[in-house]
């Protein structure tokens, strides 16, 4: 039995869908290096409709290695580079 994965929600002052994607490609793209952080699982909601959340990154498997950095609803094929987020 593995152990169970812990989340870490971050409230933020931000007022707008783009403006909390815009944060987490920052984050990402400064933190990339802490392992223990998954950020293709990296999802976003209203503060208080947090059951409702939209995933930001597609994540799905590269051939060869690494994962789609494109946003979850991208256009044409994944890639490793994220062209299309904001920011």
């Amino acid at each position: 039995m593995t152990a169970p994965r812990w989340i870490i929600h971050l409230p933020t002052a931000l007022t707008s869908p783009d403006g909390a994607r815009i944060l987490a490609v920052a984050l990402r793209d400064s933190l990339s290096h802490v392992t223990a952080i998954d950020f293709g699982e990296t999802t976003l909601s209203e503060e208080d409709q947090q059951f409702l959340r939209t995933r930001v990154w597609c994540d799905a498997r590269l051939d060869g290695a690494g994962r789609c950095r494109r946003r979850d609803d991208h256009d044409g094929p994944c890639g490793a580079t994220d062209e299309d987020s904001p920011g």
